[in-house]
C-alpha cells in the first residue's frame, strides 16, 4: 500500500479522512499563503497546491500527499479566516440571510520515478442561512469557534443551525470533499483505501 501524507492541520479534514477509510500519516503543510489568483476556484486550488508541494522534501518514492484549502465567497469577496471578534461579527452579518459559496481545492502529489505528478480539482458548495440576529451572531462569536474558519463558522458547530439550505457536497463546507477525492483518484488508477 502507497504512503499517504495529509499536508493539512485540520481537524476535521484529518476526522473526514479517517471516516472514510483512509490510512494516513499528518505533516502540515507550511508556508505563506499567497494568493495570486483572483477566482475562487483558482485560489483554492493554488493555495492547495501550495500545502501539498510545501512538505514534498519529505517525500518518498510512491508517496501520495493531499493538500486542501478551503475558502468562503459571498458577492464576489474571498471572506477568509476573522483577524478577530468584531471580524468575525461582520462577516457573519453579511452571511445571515444571504447565499455564499464554499470552494476547497484539493492536490495530491505523487512521486513516481523521482518525479513528482500533480492532480488538482476545485468543489463548490452553495449555503444559504436564515436571517440571524446580531444578538445570535455576537453570543457565537463568543464561543470562540469560529476564529480558525473561513467565512468565520464551522457547519458543522453550533452555527449550523441557521443553515436553510446546502446545494453541493456538505463534507466540502466541512473542508474536504471526501467523495469527489476518492472518485478522483480512482478515475487515475489510485485506492486511497488501500
Amino acid at each position: 500500500m502507497k504512503k499517504i501524507i495529509l499536508a493539512s492541520a485540520s481537524p476535521r479534514r484529518k476526522e473526514l479522512l479517517e471516516k472514510a477509510g483512509v490510512a494516513f500519516d499528518i505533516i502540515p503543510g507550511t508556508g505563506e499563503e499567497i494568493i495570486t489568483a483572483s477566482v475562487p476556484e483558482e485560489i483554492v486550488k493554488e493555495l492547495s497546491c501550495r500545502k501539498a508541494y510545501s512538505v514534498a522534501e519529505k517525500m518518498e518514492e510512491g508517496m501520495i500527499i493531499i493538500g486542501a484549502d478551503t475558502i468562503v465567497s459571498y458577492d464576489g469577496c474571498v471572506l477568509g479566516k476573522p483577524r478577530d471578534g468584531e471580524d468575525a461579527v461582520k462577516t457573519l452579518l453579511k452571511l445571515q440571510g444571504n447565499t455564499h459559496q464554499v470552494y476547497t481545492g484539493v492536490t495530491v502529489l505523487r512521486k513516481e520515478q523521482g518525479e513528482y505528478h500533480p492532480f488538482t480539482f476545485a468543489e463548490r458548495t452553495d449555503v444559504t442561512f436564515y436571517p440571524v440576529s446580531e444578538e445570535e451572531i455576537r453570543e457565537y462569536v463568543k464561543s470562540g469557534e469560529p476564529m480558525d474558519k473561513a467565512g468565520s463558522y464551522g457547519i458543522q458547530g453550533t452555527f449550523g443551525i441557521y443553515v436553510k439550505s446546502i446545494c453541493g457536497d456538505y463534507n466540502n463546507v466541512v473542508g474536504l470533499p471526501v467523495a469527489r477525492l476518492l472518485y478522483e483518484m480512482k478515475k487515475q488508477g489510485i485506492d486511497l483505501k488501500g
